[in-house]
């Protein structure tokens, strides 16, 4: 089991010294959100609040993510960071191809893509991109994404640095889809392995795109019955697509994650990754930098410790 530690939504001086702290008292990674904008008038509804309101996000500060990956990769030789997950289809598929793979080279190969679909209609609106075939856009981005950012040739030794380098060069790729067509083209550098990447979603598209397409899946809470039977379809769509072999993160919040026997159950249903936070990212941060601090150091030693 690896343990992701889960922080958005606070004050960003935070997020550094944050990530410090996890690497050294053992956690596996840290789980970043993203978030584009905030229409002043709407009245779409956002899923996963009782009531469907989205209020609590209208002054909170939201880091891009492929901009703050970078930083705290800079600060740390080992944790690995997750998008959880970044709105696929409201962006330009060759440029974030780009994006990731800078993302992963910078980081050494510590960067797993989590991808799902925006549920508001104002996102595609301000980026000028489509409602209504946002699911099988997706599925044209994630693999003009995974066809651009493949690992090719090793790229050449720098003089005066010691090794080969940690990255490769990307291959000639190109792709005809009915909403993507790219030419054949390549970008450089690419990971020295693929990008890992994951789906977020609950619903049945979401869950078959992870089953035919993902390297795992997100799971963004909910009730044990909820994550029980996401997990049993999964399984039932891995093996329609005929990847039940195949390597598969499953990412996952639970209150089980909070308890060594609750980590063992976890085990037991498949799941590869607990994500662990320590307050209701829905209410103010009202946690100063050493609370937060104070409990990750603790999960560690009661958790984490005693799992490993």
């Amino acid at each position: 089991m690896r343990f992701s530690f889960a922080e958005s939504m606070c004050d960003p001086r935070q997020y550094l010294p944050l990530a410090v702290d996890l690497e050294q008292s053992g956690w596996d990674g840290m789980i970043i959100p993203d978030s584009l904008c905030y229409p002043e008038v709407s009245d779409s509804k956002y899923p996963y609040t009782p009531d469907g309101s989205r209020e609590f996000l209208a002054d909170k500060p939201f880091i891009e993510p492929f901009s703050l990956i970078p930083a705290l990769g800079a600060v740390t030789e080992r944790l690995r960071f997750a998008t959880f997950v970044v709105k696929l289809p409201i962006r330009q598929p060759v440029l974030v191809a780009k994006q990731a793979a800078s993302v992963a080279v910078l980081t050494g190969g510590r960067f797993a893509f989590g991808v799902g679909l925006s549920p508001w209609p104002e996102d595609f609106e301000v980026t000028g991109t489509e409602f209504r075939t946002r699911g099988k856009r997706m599925d044209e981005m994630i693999e003009i994404i995974r066809g651009l950012t493949a690992p090719g040739e090793a790229a050449p030794t720098t003089p005066g640095e010691s090794g080969p380098p940690p990255y490769r060069l990307g291959r000639y790729f190109s792709y005809e889809g009915a909403h993507y067509q790219v030419p054949s083209i390549k970008i450089n550098p690419v990971p020295a392995e693929p990008i890992p990447i994951l789906i977020g979603g609950h619903a049945e598209p979401a869950l078959r795109r992870a089953a035919r397409l993902g390297d795992g899946w997100m799971h963004a809470g909910g009730d044990p019955e909820e994550l029980a039977r996401c997990l049993a379809r999964l399984g039932e769509l891995r093996k329609e697509a005929g990847r039940e072999s195949d390597p598969f993160e499953v990412h996952v919040i639970s209150m089980d994650a909070y308890t060594v026997d609750g980590i063992k159950r976890l085990e037991d249903a498949g799941v590869t990754d607990a994500i662990v936070g320590f307050r209701n990212s829905y209410e103010a941060d009202t946690q100063p930098l050493q609370q937060k601090r104070d409990a990750l150091r603790g999960f560690a030693d009661a958790v984490i410790a005693k799992v490993r």
